[in-house]
């Protein structure tokens, strides 16, 4: 166990001294002030092994296949090795987008697939790009067409949080989603990849040593790759209707190989300043990006922007693309009342359920549903005319570490978990616990911890739009927080010797300090010790007859760990 106050680390230059030679955590905690109580112990591309795309939990049962397939995508180029080049120019200017697209469909076509094909099988999507919001819109949409499918509803969306295969979502027609079993999983990664090893084999012939034909060498990156799992697998499957969440950007996105007549819909949520490096620094220039996905003939959705030169890039680019935006307005989410009870709450999933019945909407009446009353009638419907299949698909509607409630497997502790990473984001995640609490009985005066980390971002600017949105949904109050616990995002404390960097958690908890004296803070060098941490001072909350809520947020790899290690 290793844990250590921000206090404690102020006094020495050496973040290291987590644990002294001779020195247990509980006798460090021991000095420690506050109430944290003390704790016990291209053709051939270049390969990178990235283990955080395997399942860490071995499950004995798995077919091998399943086995196989985990071991190959383990290694393959990871996302981040892709996106970390566009920090760096090309010396000629090039701009590294534009090969994106037409290297996509060489592996698209090395895979068996073309956009001809996509066409001609009768897969129909609704494409979604955005900054936030984007997940949750997906899975609204796919929870209303699974209302009305005859077969299975394709969800392929990103990042994972626990499983690959929460990727890739096969929700029943009238029933729960689920994400697609471990058997068809090995399948379709597996096929996608001898197939490409033997096109491989016949473009290169005996120039490429065989290892290196059936290697990784001969495979796109991670993200490209599980794409056309994904197509392939909705395509053999038989699905007719899928929704398909863009990776990074739109018009430069791998996603963005569908054709327009595979396409019903196309949505962007809200934007926000992220992935600087491949689409630009500025929302008007990320908007440029999203908007990349609408095509000719096909209608897009989006609510209006607060910034009138954002709606003007995308109202050109809709223009450029004959495409047609529907801008649904802040005064038309405001006076609805919204959907309550279901999955994904807090209170700005009105806008994106808005959006995801604007896309469903017209993803029924362009694959030939016909609808009665005012709904059917364009021009003529408001939100609080959708029909109760739209209602139950919004509820059913569910997404890991998207504003997930749930309890801690050893001690029962209320988690409330929400990946974020930026500030418009992190505002919306405060609001929604501020408001839980509010809601749920016992727990506005019991202990209320933050367990938090971003740390490829600024934390400061990240943490005072997450306090700020707690304290607007709060009247005022700064004391939404009663702890807050910042940690890095590897699971498992340090070997013996192996140092970290608590620099990013150090400055997040001066930040919280600067913001309210009323709130203890701790920094944590792994999530099982933050883990530890919470279980402690819930354990305290309860022997005094009060509640502990947890709030979880952040980097999606440290949501994605406190997952695994809550459901033990």
């Amino acid at each position: 166990m290793r844990t250590v106050s921000r206090s404690l680390l102020r006094r020495t230059t050496n973040s290291s001294i987590l644990c002294r030679k001779n020195q247990t955590p509980s006798s460090i905690s021991s000095r420690l002030p506050g109430s944290f109580p003390p704790l016990p112990l291209p053709l051939l591309l270049p390969t990178a092994c990235h283990h955080r795309f395997c399942s860490t939990t071995p499950i004995m049962a798995s077919p091998p296949e399943y086995h196989k397939a985990l071991s190959r995508l383990s290694a393959l180029q990871s996302n981040l090795a892709i996106t970390s080049l566009f920090s760096i120019p090309l010396p000629d200017g090039t701009d590294r987008n534009a090969a994106a697209i037409p290297e996509m469909l060489f592996w698209l076509s090395r895979a068996g697939l073309s956009p001809e094909t996509i066409a001609s099988s009768g897969l129909k999507c609704v494409h979604v790009a955005g900054t936030k919001g984007k997940g949750s819109v997906s899975a609204f949409v796919g929870g209303i067409l699974a209302q009305y499918a005859s077969t299975e509803v394709g969800v392929y969306t990103s990042p994972h949080l626990v499983d690959q295969r929460e990727r890739i979502s096969l929700l029943s027609p009238r029933g729960d989603g689920l994400m697609i079993d471990e058997e068809r999983f090995g399948k379709y990664v597996n096929l996608v990849w001898d197939t490409m090893t033997e096109e491989a084999r016949k473009q290169l012939g005996s120039d490429v040593k065989q290892g290196d034909l059936e290697g990784p060498g001969t495979k796109p990156f991670y993200f490209r790759f599980l794409t056309i799992v994904a197509l392939r697998a909705l395509i053999d499957e038989g699905a007719r209707d899928a929704v398909v969440e863009c990776g990074i950007g739109g018009e430069y996105d791998s996603t963005n190989v569908l054709p327009k007549e595979s396409v019903t819909a196309a949505v962007v949520t809200q934007l926000g300043i992220d992935h600087v490096g491949m689409l630009g620094n500025t929302v008007e220039r990320i908007a440029w990006h999203k908007a990349g996905i609408f095509k000719e003939g096909v209608k897009a959705f989006t609510i209006r922007h607060p910034r009138e030169t954002v709606g003007e890039v995308l109202r050109a680019r809709a223009k450029e693309k004959g495409a047609e935006l529907v801008e649904i307005t802040d005064e038309e989410v405001r006076a609805w009342k919204g959907v309550q009870g279901g999955k994904l709450q807090g209170p700005f999933q009105k806008g994106n359920m808005a959006l995801a019945i604007f896309a469903a909407r017209e993803h029924l009446i362009k694959t030939g549903h016909k609808f009665e009353g005012r709904f059917g009638v364009d021009g003529e419907w408001r939100l609080d005319d959708i029909p109760e299949e739209f209602v139950q698909g919004l509820k059913q509607a569910s997404l890991r570490g998207r504003c997930e409630v749930l309890r801690d497997g050893k001690d029962g502790t209320e988690w409330l978990v929400d990946g974020a990473h930026t500030e418009d984001s992190l505002a919306g995640v405060g609001e929604w616990f501020a408001s839980r609490i509010a809601a749920v009985k016992g727990t506005t005066d019991g202990a209320r911890i933050l367990v938090f980390n971003q740390q490829e971002r600024d934390p400061r600017a990240l943490l005072t739009a997450l306090l700020k949105g707690a304290e607007q949904e709060a009247s005022g109050s700064k004391q939404v927080f009663t702890h807050a616990i910042f940690t890095r995002n590897e699971e498992l404390p340090p070997k013996e010797g192996e140092k970290r960097d608590l620099s990013v958690q150090i400055k997040a908890g001066e930040t919280v300090e600067e913001y309210s004296s009323a709130v203890e803070s701790k920094v944590c060098d792994s999530v099982q010790s933050a883990i530890e941490q919470v279980r402690a001072l819930a354990a305290n909350a309860r022997t005094e007859g009060k509640e502990c809520q947890v709030l979880a947020t952040g980097s999606f790899h440290l949501i994605g760990a406190v997952l695994r290690r809550i459901n033990e």
